[in-house]
């Protein structure tokens, strides 16, 4: 038998959000919002104790396949609303009573429009009692909505029926788990927001022979106000973001607890030697009249890190990144510790998004995320060793170690690499200036790769292969960024 819980929005459309800060819509429903839905529906009947038993029940049993069709997202605005629950103090008072008066507190309303109104949760080879199908057939007709309460639904519990989707069936992200509906009790009577189910590790796939280490979901930071530096000094403001998110984990009180893929660093204090995230400039290249300003940073997470969904990075985000009405959304100011010498000096202030507004084609992480064969470089590669050969030997061996820096992020053994002082891409500054240009012309980088040599390249691989392809030694501060440069890409 296959037990089955069936979910229809009946308008259409999925409001939810993984947090209240969330700007993508939290699609397809996961188990443990379906399972949070049910509680809801438990408590709202009288909290009868038959139908906690189904609950729990049902919070033991294996991790469900999904099946869930694609969906369109909707974009939300920032909308600023009263709290639902006043305070005790005003409770008595008219601002406490009335919503016109209260306070207000920003807030999205991100939606998702699916290609098929109905989503399946699929439990292989369970068939409860008659009495635990029941229980649960009772709570499920009682649960209007699934996500915000605009997302109205019908819900139901099935048994052993015919799915001709059966073949689409996913493992969800999150899942329920034992110990999930006590939980979700103590948390409504202490007043707490819960926590997200747990994450679902992905089942073992067979070995790929490539992998590219990065993810193609990015967090964009796009700049809104100050003086962004030269794209040369992309190094200098990668390091302060690292710098800055490090600061929002100690400001949340995770000064002992920053995760290694954000610290960079083991529990030993050694440098780690997993993937951690890269900090990438987003400027106005490869265009027409591109000036090869910047437009934005981006947070380029490893691939298949759930990072940018964790409860503890968006706190800190939140903490460096407060809500500023005069903008209307969240806005984090950035300025590098004392002692940076004046030319690298800045003040800027950038907001994260999900989102990239249609008038700024530049933040789209799809530049540089499109499967290509050909890629040019947007910022410099850093080469990982000093260079020993001379003349035709040197770009020789340029090349090798360009072939080298694929190899260390996933990707294929490139075909053909063509090193040079320009960048193919319209608007890039050259890699190095002539001799007597001045200083502000070079590329300015951290302590750390001040010493390394830097060039641009156009890198061809025998076969398409997914971007981002971020390389050599500066890859986690901005530098080595390329840009698929297939024509029928641009």
């Amino acid at each position: 038998m296959t037990l089955i819980l069936e979910v229809e929005y009946l308008s259409g459309i999925s409001f939810a959000a993984v947090g209240p800060d969330s700007e993508a819509p939290d699609w397809p429903p996961q188990p443990d919002r379906m399972f949070s839905a049910l509680v809801a529906a438990w408590a709202a009947r009288g909290q009868d104790e038959r139908e906690a038993e189904a609950l729990r029940w049902l919070e033991k049993l294996p991790v469900p396949r999904l099946i869930a069709s694609d969906a369109e997202p909707r974009t939300g605005a920032l909308v600023f609303v009263p709290p639902n629950d006043p305070s005790s103090k005003r409770a008595k008072t008219a601002k406490g009573v009335l919503p016109s008066l209260r306070n207000r507190q920003p807030r999205r309303f991100p939606a998702a429009r699916p290609h098929d109104a109905i989503v399946r949760l699929l439990w292989n080879a369970t068939e409860p009692e008659q009495d635990i199908l029941a229980a649960l057939q009772r709570l499920a007709g009682d649960v209007p909505y699934v996500g915000h309460s605009a997302s109205l639904t019908r819900c139901r519990f099935l048994l052993n029926q015919d799915l001709s989707g059966l073949n689409e069936a996913r493992l969800p992200a999150r899942c329920i788990y034992h110990g999930r509906f006590d939980e979700l009790c103590r948390d409504f009577k202490a007043e707490r927001k819960p926590s997200p189910g747990h994450p679902v590790s992905p089942a073992p796939e067979a070995k790929r022979e490539q992998a590219n280490i990065f993810s193609d979901r990015w967090l964009i930071l796009e700049h809104v106000a100050g003086d962004m530096p030269d794209i040369r000094a992309c190094g200098i403001v990668a390091k302060t973001l690292r710098d800055a998110l490090l600061a929002g984990y100690r400001r949340i009180g995770l000064d002992k607890a920053i995760p290694e893929i954000i610290s960079g660093h083991a529990p030993d204090g050694k440098p780690s030697r997993a993937p951690h995230p890269a900090v990438v400039p987003l400027a106005f290249t490869g265009f027409p009249y591109a000036d090869g300003h910047i437009m934005g940073f981006a947070l380029v997470p490893p691939r298949d890190s759930t990072i940018l969904d964790d409860e503890d990075f968006r706190r800190a985000l939140r903490k460096l990144a407060p809500v500023d009405e005069d903008y209307g959304r969240r806005i984090l100011p950035l300025t590098p510790k004392a002692g940076v010498p004046s030319g690298d000096a800045f003040s800027i202030k950038l907001s994260p998004t999900f989102e990239v507004p249609a008038n700024k084609r530049s933040l789209d992480s799809a530049l540089y995320t499109l499967p290509a064969q050909t890629f040019a470089t947007v910022t410099p590669i850093v080469l990982d060793r000093h260079l020993k050969a001379k003349g035709a030997a040197r770009q020789e061996e340029i090349a090798t170690q360009i072939a080298a820096a694929c190899r260390n992020v996933g990707l294929p053994e490139p075909e053909a690499v063509v090193a040079d002082k320009h960048s193919a891409l319209d608007g890039v500054p050259a890699a190095y200036p002539s001799a007597k240009s001045p200083p502000w012309m070079r590329w300015r980088q951290p302590p750390s790769l001040a010493s390394r040599r830097l060039t641009h390249a156009v890198i061809r691989f025998a076969q398409p292969v997914e971007g981002p392809a971020i390389l050599g030694a500066g890859r986690f501060m901005g530098l080595g960024l390329c840009r698929p440069l297939d024509a029928e890409r641009r």
